[in-house]
Parts: structure tokens; sequence; C-alpha cells
């Protein structure tokens, strides 16, 4: 839709992206449940396919429906363009692949999802690919670790699962003096939180499973590109600055601008890698989307309230969460997530290992599920589950320690979260 002033965030996430259906006039946007499309004629496939003309061809490459959420994940995070993908790990390697080659590293933060960290540290190293981690809270050590073969700085907006709030404008300020693009993953604060791009991210990615659906019913990833990188300027990125063989020589960048990423990740990304989103689950996550600021302004205040009673808890012995004055992060909060700290963050027992097993296991309100981000409140021991991979010293570094469970606050009576944990706790 077109108006003569800018949208609010609100609007944007019920409108952008989507019109009335122009065959039906359907509201909401239809479930194109379709593999392929026809064409007018051959002179319009031929076009599809060499990137002259924009349409569907595939919906491996391409769906209506999975457009329409791509367009509007793009409007709320303020980018150029973005792409749909099968799943938040899937939009990592699809936020790579156009920029990485063999032999070629990224520089991660050490506070990562455990999964992430497993995907940096060993299956990357299938495509000959390799990853650094490093603490991004010291700069020198961030810009010492980039080299020659360094292509990408990777760090999550807030980190699970501790909840950490990255300094985004600090790192962006080193990517843009070794001439790198930042990725951002926005997964736990969602774009009502925090706009990566704004802060200077290059690329932000997205789990569409967690807060942008908010229901626990999608398994999905988005891509978004801010449009703003030359990927021109230091030779280091030929997939996009120089002529791609599959399609007669194109060269993205120089050709397409902007859009040059987006349009290598359908083409090239998606037609090669197939990792598809599904249109019925891309409906779903739209459907999520329109209430993304109503769910995550309550996510926030209730997370708020129970990290402060726990706290106070006897038998709790510290607590992460960046909204409480006494965090180390709950500076940055007013400039990088100026709306609230989220609703993940971690809290250590006294009792250690054991204590957070019998208090998973004593807990009835809280869901206990390997996700975030629903509307349910969600509970994990992380060293046990999601962060089992690890070592012990990768685990604390992480801020999954043996002795810490992870949290996802959702949206019921803050009254009934806190006497369930209370219960739970006295058991411990």
């Amino acid at each position: 839709m077109t108006t003569d002033r800018p949208l609010g965030f609100d609007t944007l996430a019920i409108h952008a992206g989507t019109a009335p259906d122009p065959a039906t006039g359907a509201r909401q946007v239809p479930i194109y449940q379709t593999t392929a499309y026809v064409f007018r004629d051959a002179d319009h496939a031929a076009k599809l396919f060499n990137l002259q003309e924009v349409g569907y061809i595939y919906s491996r490459l391409t769906n209506p429906t999975v457009s329409a959420l791509a367009n509007r994940v793009c409007a709320l995070e303020g980018g150029a363009g973005a792409i749909c993908c099968s799943s938040g790990h899937a939009a990592q390697i699809m936020a790579l692949f156009p920029l990485m080659g063999p032999g070629r590293n990224i520089i991660a933060s050490t506070r990562l999802y455990g999964g992430t960290v497993t995907q940096f540290s060993q299956t990357i190293k299938r495509f000959g690919w390799s990853a650094k981690f490093v603490d991004f809270d010291d700069l020198a050590a961030l810009e010492a670790a980039v080299d020659d073969d360094t292509r990408a700085i990777f760090c999550e907006s807030i980190a699970n699962p501790g909840g950490y709030i990255t300094d985004l404008d600090a790192v962006a300020g080193v990517a843009n003096k070794v001439g790198l693009p930042l990725i951002v993953d926005n997964t736990s604060a969602s774009p009502y939180l925090c706009r990566p791009i704004e802060h200077g991210a290059t690329i932000v990615v997205h789990s569409a499973t967690k807060y942008l659906t908010g229901n626990g019913t999608v398994t999905g990833g988005v891509v978004v590109d801010s449009g703003k990188f030359d990927w021109s300027a230091s030779g280091k990125f030929p997939s996009l600055s120089e002529p791609e063989p599959a399609y007669h020589g194109l060269t993205f960048h120089p050709t397409l601008g902007a859009m040059a990423f987006t349009f290598h990740s359908i083409a090239i990304g998606l037609r090669d890698l197939g990792m598809t989103m599904n249109p019925q689950g891309a409906h779903y996550t739209l459907m999520g989307i329109e209430t993304l600021s109503l769910r995550m302004q309550r996510h926030v205040e209730n997370a708020a309230k129970v990290a402060e009673w726990l706290e106070k808890h006897p038998k709790v012995k510290a607590v992460t969460y960046a909204g409480l004055p006494s965090s180390p992060y709950a500076h940055r909060v007013p400039r990088i997530t100026p709306k609230g700290a989220g609703a993940l963050f971690t809290f250590a027992l006294k009792g250690g290992y054991e204590s957070c097993v019998k208090l998973i296991d004593s807990l009835k309100l809280f869901s206990h599920v390997a996700n975030l981000g629903d509307t349910r409140s969600l509970v994990i021991h992380s060293a046990s589950t999601t962060h089992r991979q690890l070592s012990e010293e990768q685990q604390i570094r992480a801020g999954a320690a043996p002795d810490v469970v992870r949290v996802s606050i959702g949206i019921e009576d803050v009254a009934d979260i806190i006497a369930d944990l209370e219960q739970a706790l006295a058991k411990v």
C-alpha cells in the first residue's frame, strides 16, 4: 500500500507486503499452495529465467504467500530486500552463502545459541569455511581477529540464552573499519525491540519460528538485506561482483545494485540449496506478525516483573536479564532495545545442576521445550539440551553454565507465572 507519509510500525505489521488478492478480493493473504506457475508465452518464460523480468517460476524459488512475508519483515526491519527459507539455521547459511568460499572465515560472538555455535564451529567446515569466536565486548580483540580471509562478522542482538545485549553500534563501527558486512541475528529481539540496520548491520536474520510467528506452529527463517553494502569495493565477494556463469555472465551487484544480495539469494541460493519455506508456514507467520507489537509489550512487561522477583529469591544466585538495574548491560537497553530488554534470560541456582533439573521437573505452567518466543512461558536447562554439545568452558562463555536455567517468559498473567516458579523453587 502507498500513502503520503511513512507508516508506523504497528500499521506495517498488519499491512506491509499484502494487498487484497487481485483475483478474488480476499483481504487475508491466500495460501498459494502450488508448485509451479503458468507462463504467458515462451518469451515470458525466457525473461523470467534470465532475470530480465520479475515473476513466479517455481515455488522452490518464489511463492506469492512467501513473498508477502518476506516483504513484510523487510518493511519492519527497514531493509531493501528479503527472502524466506525453511528455518533460522537455514537463514544463517543463506546469509553466508553469497559471501563465503573455501578457506574463508567469519568472526562470531561467543554469546550465541548453542546450535549456532555448533553450526559455525563444526558443520560449516564441510564447506571449507571456518569461524573464530570472540568476546564482542572486546572490540580490539574483534578487530584483531579479522584477517585477509574473513568475509563477515556475526552476532545476536539479544543473545540466546542469557539475554545479553550486543553493542551493535560499536560492533558495526569495527565492521565498517575493516570493510566487512555485519550479520545480526535479531530473533530474540524481533524488529519491534531492535532494528539492527539502524545500528549499522548489513544483513539481519531471523528464526521466524520464534517471536515473529509467536505461537509455536511454524519452522521458518528470514534474511533481510540492508542494501547498503558495496559488494564490489574490495573484490572479496566475487559471487556478487563478478560475472555469474549460471546467468550468462550476469554481475549481480553492478546490475542490480541494492537488490543484488536478495536476487542472488533467490536465483542461486534457493535454486541450488533448496531451503524453501512452505506457503502455509508463511501464512501462519504473517498472521502472527499482525499482533507482534501487542505480544512483545506483554512479553517485556512480564519478563521484567519475573526477573525482579527471581533476583530477590534466596535460592537464586544470579539473574541475567538486561532490564534489571543490576545488569552490566542495562545501559545498552535505552540505545539498542529502547522498548525493553526482551523476554529471554537465564537465572542460576545456588544448588547447581541437580537443583536446575529438580526445578524444571517441578514446574507446571511452564512448558519444558526446546523453543523460545512462544505466547506460553517456556523453560529449559541449556547445558543438558540446547548447549549439550559444547564443552563446559564453551557453555559458560555462551551463558549456559550447568547451574543455569533459561526461561522465555510468555504473555500469561504474570502472577500465575511467578506462582509457578515459587512452588517449583520450594521443592528445590
